[in-house]
């Protein structure tokens, strides 16, 4: 099943930095409950310049596990894996969830790599379009229930596509700021989860973890 996916990845992109699975062949090869998309994968491109999009892609299909997640298996920036930035917070959900986030399908809105999200902000709507094909052929695949999107630039593009506008549950956080959590369900049924986004909210405290939000969105 994946190879069939990976032909839906634009050929322009594969010489660019960046990344298109944050999992391995076992969680494109399955029906799984939930698809997980961030923005696009961080770092500086010039850094990360030999890990480009076919050559990730090339590791994923015959170097890495089957059962491999990069939230929980890749070192990033030199931190033992599972344990840096927002991967302990997506560790922790898949806990919540009772999911292996080996088998857990992930992505990212947009397979090219950029320090900070404005920096491609000019071609963001264009590199996502290119990447659609992609995520549609998951959504076809693996026949998610909920689409997880990590903050509102991967949630509002996807609800847009897929005429996700009829709001479904809410979780508001139980402190000062009160950031929001949204679902919404598409005419076909299929659910957005326009969470926040676990690189700046912290889904382990109680407080502001969406985790019975996207459960919930699950069932």
């Amino acid at each position: 099943m994946i190879e069939a996916l990976v032909a839906k990845i634009p050929a322009s992109l594969f010489p660019r930095s960046g990344k298109v699975f944050y999992a391995g062949r076992s969680a494109f090869s399955a029906q799984s409950a939930l698809y997980v998309l961030g923005v696009n994968p961080g770092g500086a491109p010039e850094e990360s310049a030999a890990e480009t999009v076919a050559s990730h892609t090339e590791a994923v299909l015959h170097s890495f596990p089957a059962n491999w997640s990069a939230y929980r298996d890749e070192v990033w920036r030199g931190y033992a894996p599972g344990t840096y930035g927002m991967a302990p917070r997506v560790i922790h959900l898949c806990r919540q969830l009772g999911i292996d986030p080996g088998l857990l399908p992930s992505s990212n809105l947009v397979f090219a790599r950029s320090r900070r999200e404005g920096d491609i902000k000019e071609e963001m709507r264009e590199l996502a379009d290119l990447c659609l094909p992609f995520h549609e052929a998951v959504i076809q695949a693996v026949r998610p229930k909920a689409i997880l999107c990590f903050g509102g630039t991967a949630g509002n593009y996807v609800r847009k596509k897929l005429n996700a506008n009829v709001l479904h549950s809410v979780f508001v956080e139980e402190n000062n700021r009160r950031w929001r959590s949204q679902v919404f369900t598409s005419p076909m049924g299929l659910r957005v989860v326009v969470a926040t986004h676990p690189s700046i909210a912290d889904w382990k405290a109680p407080a502001t973890d969406p985790t019975a939000l996207i459960r919930a969105a699950m069932e």
